[in-house]
């Protein structure tokens, strides 16, 4: 599970600014959302698995956001961020990210003939880093923790001029990754069922964040899920504020950061009804169940939620969805996992 942590805030300045966008976050910028981007972002299926059901007796509906623009849902918020800025006469965007952020920031930013920079750890996976340099925009590697890119984002900010995209604390982009929620729950009750639950996996917070907004008004249990090897969530709701965990290895390389963004925390500690911490084994075993079963490539945090799912659902006999957040893996790891079975 995880020690308490420690406190110090890496992002103060971000996360103050949110504070006070916490309070003005609901269900309307939701549905605001949704309606700026309409056309812009693919209204990916939801994908049922007889097999799947079979292994916990319930109902699973899994929202297939691995074939969203970009390869994950982070298009959506990383789209209404960048146009916000663009809007407002940017220079440029900087942003920090373990991965599918940064190469959904910079295709808004090429949308918007926007010079970009994103910073990533120094050990983030050749595929996303060949995506985001695709876009034209350019890579910093900067070690392996938050505080680590955060300071360096810094650094650019004020030798560029340029805006910081934060995958947080920023408001749009939060309300943005919450339609990929919205959409699930109509899709869901467009084929005549009703969600009993939706399982969404927990990096920075911004995914279950945006889930607890779409979901005001639904009777449903917002279910989080992390990794128990970077168990950031369930450590801040412990010490009842954002804390930094040590973060041992995951193969979830997108749920990697350390500490839960102060806006998503705000959104989200009072309305998650659970959170599931999954081992690696059980990452991979997901993984491997979604391409054989369910013909699904997705990428280790997105079999977080689905493993997180097979454990929250088993012997409910209730509907439960699940965001498969992205499939942007590396073919080795791939490979690797298939020989393991």
């Amino acid at each position: 599970m995880g020690n308490a942590g420690t406190r110090e805030d890496p992002a103060t300045t971000a996360a103050d600014a949110a504070g006070v966008s916490a309070a003005r976050l609901g269900r309307a910028e939701i549905d605001q959302a949704q309606r700026r981007l309409a056309g812009r972002v693919w209204r990916t299926p939801v994908v049922r698995c007889e097999q799947l059901d079979a292994l916990t007796g319930s109902r699973l509906w899994l929202k297939a956001e691995n074939l969203q623009r970009g390869g994950s849902f982070k298009v959506r918020g990383a789209l209404l961020a960048v146009g916000e800025l663009a809007a407002s006469t940017s220079r440029g965007v900087i942003a920090q990210s373990t991965g599918n952020h940064a190469i959904a920031v910079a295709l808004a930013a090429r949308e918007h003939g926007l010079p970009t920079i994103m910073v990533l750890p120094s050990d983030a996976p050749p595929t996303k880093i060949r995506r985001i340099q695709e876009t034209g925009a350019e890579v910093v590697v900067a070690g392996t923790v938050l505080a680590e890119r955060i300071a360096v984002v810094e650094e650019l900010r004020e030798l560029h001029g340029y805006d910081v995209v934060d995958p947080y604390e920023n408001p749009h982009v939060v309300a943005g990754q919450g339609t990929a929620t919205a959409e699930l729950i109509s899709q869901v009750a467009a084929e005549g069922g009703r969600l009993d639950a939706v399982v969404v996996p927990i990096g920075g917070g911004s995914a279950i964040a945006g889930a607890c907004l779409a979901a005001t008004g639904h009777d449903l249990a917002v279910v989080g899920a992390e990794p128990a090897a970077v168990p950031a969530f369930t450590a801040a709701l412990r010490a009842q504020e954002p804390v930094t965990v040590r973060a041992h290895y995951t193969v979830a390389d997108g749920l990697r950061p350390d500490r839960i963004g102060r806006l998503p925390f705000e959104l989200a500690h009072r309305r998650v009804a659970e959170v599931v911490t999954v081992r690696e084994e059980a990452i991979a075993d997901a993984l491997r169940a979604a391409l054989l079963h369910a013909r699904l490539l997705i990428e280790p945090a997105a079999a977080t939620a689905l493993a997180a799912a097979l454990e929250y659902a088993c012997g409910r006999g209730t509907d439960v969805g699940v965001l498969l957040t992205g499939g942007n893996i590396e073919p080795s790891l791939v490979s690797s996992l298939l020989a393991e079975r």
